[in-house]
């Protein structure tokens, strides 16, 4: 079912594409909203026959479950609808927004576990053990197996947040009846009555826990992480694959949703090169990097005086003394303004973020550091922080 489902949707349309994003979101939230309901129904005709809180708020797990494919489906659509006068960088972020939603009914489902759990344990009720309630969540831990494992590999196929939160509705929902399993077979061997509140206790800790790392992922997108690694590189070495560019800085990515990357960059150029020239192979760099990235980016050019003698000993100067300060530190839009008494090296200085980091102190380090290579240097330091 799984092979032929993903077969079908990739089959028909492009998954990488905003569209193909929204079919296989609407396709996880019905597949979803059918397997839900018909858990919910089951669970809920057996945890009344039984007098199982477990099973009974499995039942209502369930019907959450089927409301959160409704949240994932609404999403997909909204994420997908046009660009307009409000919203000019299209409406990509409604898809971690919904993901949002899913991770909060997720913790709602362990903290109502929690509460109906602790009132069984204070006020144990005696649980009536069938062969056939044992049989029935057997088959609902296999259907949520399975929901698990095709919202694992959609997610794998277009990286929706929102297909890898009801994943992990699903597994939170496979360990919730698992438990409710053993405490039945407990209960009943037993007589230990109790052990029905407790494992629901135990269950709705980890659902609150699972429901937490949801928010964490989804928390990311939303408030602007950096991009990875690898994007980083990529945007670079193509910035760097014109031979008029010498460097790159100043490198900030914007995710308002996916498939929609806005960023800007500072290009360092000669600065004897034809300004014109110059123009044209930035706007190359830049179609270039929308052809093959999918990402808007605009770049600012700097031009750079390679043939100066005096600034390019100053700045090998500079590279050794921030370096020998802190590796791992850089620079950049070096500038050397010479005055009658003095030397002002101008430089933005790029430190890691550390909440540690007392600037005034490392301003007046590096101050001191030049002053004791030349009492004539006078350093103007901006110091920022990368945003990759």
């Amino acid at each position: 079912m799984t092979k032929f489902l993903i077969k079908y949707i990739s089959g028909k349309y492009d998954v990488s594409s905003a569209l193909g994003r929204e079919k296989v979101g609407t396709m996880s939230g019905i597949c979803g909203i059918l397997c839900n309901a018909l858990l919910c129904i089951m669970k809920f005709v057996i945890g009344t026959l039984t007098g199982s809180v477990s099973i009974t708020a499995d039942a209502f797990n369930n019907l959450s479950d089927a409301a959160s494919n409704v949240v994932t489906i609404a999403g997909a659509k909204l994420a997908n609808k046009p660009v307009d006068k409000e919203h000019p960088f299209g409406h990509g972020r409604l898809e971690y927004i919904s993901a949002l939603i899913v991770s909060f009914i997720i913790l709602l489902m362990g903290f109502e576990l929690g509460k109906s759990s602790i009132e069984k344990i204070i006020k144990p009720e005696e649980v009536n053990f069938s062969i056939v309630s044992v049989v029935v969540l057997v088959i609902a831990i296999s259907v949520k197996l399975w929901m698990a494992f095709f919202n694992k590999k959609l997610y794998k196929l277009t990286d929706n947040i929102n297909l890898k939160a009801v994943c992990q509705d699903s597994l939170n929902d496979c360990i919730a009846t698992g438990a409710t399993v053993i405490s039945l077979l407990i209960s009943h061997f037993t007589g230990f009555h109790y052990i029905d509140g407790i494992v629901g206790l135990l269950v709705a800790f980890a659902i609150i826990f699972s429901g937490i790392g949801v928010l964490k992922d989804v928390l990311g997108p939303l408030l602007g992480q950096p991009p990875s690694a690898e994007l980083v590189k990529s945007i670079e070495d193509l910035i760097l694959s014109e031979k008029e560019i010498i460097g790159v800085h100043d490198l900030i990515v914007h995710d308002y949703g996916p498939g929609r990357i806005i960023a800007s960059a500072h290009a360092e150029v000669p600065s004897n090169e034809d300004i014109v020239h110059i123009h044209d192979v930035i706007d190359n760099v830049e179609k270039k990097i929308q052809k093959q990235l999918n990402i808007m980016i605009c770049i600012h050019l700097d031009p750079i005086d390679i043939n100066n003698e005096e600034v390019n000993k100053y700045k090998a100067i500079a590279q050794k003394i921030i370096k020998g300060y802190n590796d791992e530190y850089s620079f950049h839009d070096f500038r050397l303004v010479n005055g009658e008494t003095h030397k002002n090296l101008i430089f933005d200085l790029v430190i890691p973020f550390d909440k540690n980091n007392d600037t005034t102190k490392i301003l007046n380090d590096i101050m001191a550091l030049f002053k004791q290579y030349d009492d004539k240097i006078n350093v103007v330091i901006t110091i920022e922080h990368s945003f990759i």
